[in-house]
């Protein structure tokens, strides 16, 4: 079944007009607060948007390749507080991929939108515009949006090929 969803898995830009139930909502944040942390400090915390007009405009936090946000019916904002750990960003990209796990589990598509490091339509960082759109507070640092819903596209499973299996190595590189 795990190897199922990890080769089943795909990036969705696309999605129906159809919200995600709160039980699936609980369930996708359930599974990020089960991922391991380092140290075992757990220092995410996950800002759930849903409401259109956050999403329409949270397509701004980025100059390009977040336009697909605002068809979605969900967004997850995961931020961490550095000054808790220096895994801050390892323990919130393990948290979404978590999620995005349990989204393929639950039938419902996702796409990671990178914010750290990024540049906003508005020129600024990504970080600043959702820090300021969403009330963030400036003790949490945001690593990403997962962006969540139920697909209108169907993407086939990737291929695992020789060239991929050559990024393997045993014993040394």
């Amino acid at each position: 079944m795990f190897f199922d969803i990890i080769r089943s898995r795909r990036s969705i830009r696309h999605y129906l007009a159809q919200p995600v139930e709160r039980e699936k909502v609980e369930q996708l944040l359930e599974a990020a607060l089960r991922a391991p942390s380092g140290k075992g400090i757990y220092p995410w915390e996950f800002l759930v948007v849903d409401q259109p007009e956050l999403l329409q405009k949270m397509v701004r936090c980025k100059k390009n390749g977040s336009n697909f946000i605002q068809e979605a019916p969900l967004a997850i904002v995961v931020c961490a507080d550095p000054a808790q750990s220096d895994t801050w960003i390892e323990d919130a990209a393990v948290a979404t991929a978590f999620m995005t796990l349990a989204a393929e589990a639950m039938d419902l598509g996702s796409c990671w939108v990178q914010i750290r490091g990024r540049e906003s339509a508005a020129g600024g960082s990504s970080e600043s515009f959702l820090r300021e759109l969403l009330n963030i507070p400036e003790r949490l640092a945001v690593l990403c949006c997962l962006v969540v819903g139920y697909p209108a596209e169907q993407k086939a499973p990737r291929e695992i090929t020789e060239h991929k299996l050559q990024k393997v190595h045993h014993d040394t590189v």
